[in-house]
């Protein structure tokens, strides 16, 4: 059986591209913009101040859950959303050394 395709890359690249992802709609961004801007939230704060539908903010805070950059802790029926700290700073990390080739680049080749 061969490879998966993303088998054929490193895990430092898969882990680009899932970042690459979740930045990659507006609504996700929004969501991070805002628990940034007050430090926690539920997700009906958040559809108050999206304007998307609870079951679309779900499916967003489901993937930024996923990749670990937002933490979910329960408090009664709600769940409370905040920034996951420390996998936010790794994740700027690799994508900074990513986007920061560019630096090292001793010349232009083309």
């Amino acid at each position: 059986m061969g490879l998966t395709k993303t088998e054929m890359f490193t895990e430092q690249q898969n882990q680009i591209a899932l970042f690459a992802k979740v930045f990659g709609h507006p609504a996700r961004v929004s969501i991070l913009q805002h628990l940034f801007k007050i430090n926690s939230c539920v997700c009906g704060d958040l559809v108050n101040e999206i304007g998307l539908a609870q079951p679309t903010i779900s499916q967003h805070l489901k993937e930024l859950k996923h990749l670990g950059l937002i933490k979910g802790n329960v408090e009664g029926t709600r769940v409370c959303y905040c920034i996951h700290n420390e996998n936010w700073t790794a994740m700027k990390k690799v994508m900074s050394e990513f986007l920061n080739q560019d630096l090292i680049q001793k010349q232009d080749c083309c």
